[in-house]
Order: C-alpha cells, then sequence, then structure tokens
C-alpha cells in the first residue's frame, strides 16, 4: 500500500428534512444553531461517528475488495464482551485491550500499553489496524506504572473537517412532546412506568462541510492511498445506511467533491466560499435548491495545472449539483467517484 504524497480538500454537501443532524445536550437535545445567522450547525464528531460506524460495518470480503489484506478496526468504538452483549469502554480500557491483542499475535507474554508503548513494532501495529487512526488521528492515554505518571500516545491525523454549517437559513420546528410507557420490570412492581421528552426537528437544512488532507500529516500515521479511496466512498455511503434512527432518518448525501493537488503544499482554502445559494431561506427539499458554484469553477479552472485529479459524486436529484459536474467534465481532471 503506497502512502499518501499530496494534499487534497474536500466539500461535501448534505440535506435534512424534518430530522435533527446533530442535537445539542446543552439544550434541550435542539438541533445545534448559530441563531444570529440561523445557520443549522452539525459537529464534525457527528460527521466522523457516521464513517466509524459504516467501518464497523463492513464486512471483511467488502474490505478485500477495497484493496485490504483484512479487515480494519477503529480506535473509537464499543467493545463486544460476549456474544451480543455491547458495552461503552473507556479509552484506557481500549488501549490496554488492544495491547493484549497485539501481545498474542506476536507470541509475547501478557503486557500492559505502559510497557509496549516504548517498543515500535506496537505503533506500527496500531496503524496498521485502525484506520480511522490513520485518517484522524488520536489521543490514547496509556495510564500509570507505579512510580510514574500517566502518558499519552498523540497523533495529529492527515484528515481535518471543519464544523459543518447550512447554506440556507434554517427554521426549527416547534417541538412536540413525546412520551414513553413501560410495564414494571420486576414482578413485585406494579403498574407502568413513563418518561417524557421533547422532540425537536430542523425543518430543512443543506449542510457543507469543509474537510483537508495533509501529505505532511499523513506521514506521522501511515495514511495510504487505498485509506482514502475508502474514504472518498465511505463519505456518501455512510449517511444514508446509519442515518436511520428515528431523530435522524430524514438526511441524504448530495455531492462529495475532493481535490486532489499535484504536491504536498497546494490548498486553496475553504470550498464552501465559492457556493451561492438563492434564495437562502424558505427551502423545503432538494428540488427547491439552486446552487450557484462559478466561484468555486472559476477557482478550479485557475488552479487547473495544481490538480492531479477532481473526485465528484453528486446524488441524481441535485440538480444544481448535476449542472456543476458537466462544468467539471469540461476540465479533463473529473474522476467519478
Amino acid at each position: 500500500m503506497s502512502e499518501v504524497k499530496r494534499n487534497s480538500e474536500i466539500l461535501f454537501l448534505y440535506d435534512a428534512k424534518l430530522c435533527n443532524p446533530n442535537g445539542d445536550p446543552d439544550e434541550e437535545n435542539k438541533p445545534r444553531m448559530d441563531y444570529e445567522t440561523r445557520r443549522n450547525l452539525v459537529s464534525d464528531v457527528r460527521l466522523k461517528r457516521y464513517l466509524r460506524d459504516y467501518w464497523i460495518a463492513l464486512a471483511e470480503e467488502a474490505w478485500k475488495e477495497l484493496g485490504y489484506p483484512e479487515k480494519q478496526d477503529v480506535w473509537v468504538r464499543q467493545i463486544e464482551d460476549s456474544p451480543g452483549n455491547i458495552r461503552h469502554v473507556s479509552a484506557k480500557e481500549r488501549i490496554d485491550a488492544l495491547a493484549q491483542e497485539f501481545a498474542k499475535a506476536q507470541g509475547k507474554p501478557s503486557a500492559s500499553a505502559k510497557k509496549l508503548i516504548g517498543d515500535p513494532g506496537f505503533v506500527e501495529w496500531l496503524l496498521g489496524k485502525l484506520v480511522d487512526v490513520r485518517l484522524f488521528g488520536a489521543t490514547m492515554p496509556i495510564g500509570e506504572a507505579e512510580g510514574e505518571a500517566g502518558a499519552a500516545l498523540t497523533l495529529t491525523g492527515p484528515v481535518q473537517f471543519t464544523w459543518g454549517y447550512s447554506l440556507n437559513r434554517a427554521e426549527i420546528l416547534p417541538s412536540s412532546t413525546i412520551s414513553s410507557q413501560f410495564a414494571g420490570r420486576e414482578g413485585e412492581e406494579k403498574g407502568r412506568y413513563g418518561t417524557f421528552g421533547k422532540d425537536w426537528r430542523i425543518k430543512y437544512s443543506l449542510l457543507a462541510f469543509y474537510g483537508t488532507i495533509s501529505a505532511w500529516r499523513a506521514q506521522y500515521t501511515r495514511l495510504t492511498e487505498e485509506d482514502v479511496r475508502l474514504l472518498d466512498r465511505s463519505m456518501f455511503e455512510a449517511l444514508p445506511l446509519l442515518a436511520t434512527t428515528r431523530s435522524k432518518l430524514g438526511q441524504t448525501a448530495r455531492l462529495y467533491l475532493r481535490l486532489e493537488y499535484r504536491d504536498d503544499q497546494t490548498f486553496l482554502g475553504d470550498l464552501r466560499a465559492g457556493l451561492k445559494l438563492n434564495p437562502e431561506e424558505g427551502l423545503e427539499n432538494i428540488a427547491d435548491v439552486k446552487l450557484d458554484f462559478s466561484e468555486l469553477l472559476a477557482k478550479i479552472r485557475a488552479a487547473k495545472d495544481r490538480i492531479e485529479k477532481v473526485v465528484l459524486w453528486v446524488h441524481p436529484d441535485f440538480a444544481s449539483g448535476k449542472a456543476f459536474e458537466k462544468e467539471l467534465a469540461n476540465l479533463s481532471i473529473l474522476k467519478q467517484g
């Protein structure tokens, strides 16, 4: 597998209709908002969670089709400690479990992460196993040994995303109160038990994320070309497959764009700056969206000599995206996603 040597920039658009794309626990789990500008917000952590869950769910055969020798794992995840019993674990528990797995694979005596961290083979093994660390980086607490303070293995990921924001001025719908009813759980308990909560939803939001892939950072996490191709595919496949809970249903990937440059120096800057939405309010579905890509196209044309290729995927219902795709095709640097 070849390591990444060139920078990339990413633009990802998806919409959310009558759902809650990212609840704010400090505000009764309302959709996150910048109330001054009426922009709906989604954290990069929420986006990465979809990606990690997608990678966990991928079958080993799918990984091999993508060019990997075996199924990859992720750092941030729950653990199945017995068949069907999934539980949350602390970061220390996770790194210690990986240390045990490494020792077993190497035929070495059982050892803690604290003892193995000085072994270069352990770090290399972690990077070879954990695809999300190669992409996004991680801070792994190593724990404490007798008479010593705790330490941490910190890796800055080459793939970074900003927070996403809506290109339109979004509206939170008035909440309805929801309730859940349960029968008594024990024989001596009688009657029913109920809980109440608020059901907050956004009316319509066209969300835009900007991301970068740094070749300089890639050398430290051993990010590979296969990992980048995996990211390309995952960005538009993960959302429809995993945003299927009651509050998340209603989200659809609309456009994924990756500009791959010819060097490890070039970045054009936030690709969302070249987008113009008209009108910016009153939208109810993708058919209402008229997005002008002309400034972004001009930026790409001006930088054409520095661009190795353009990877693009557009949802068939996104008319403005399809028009953008046709314009890009004329530059002869487009590779379909």
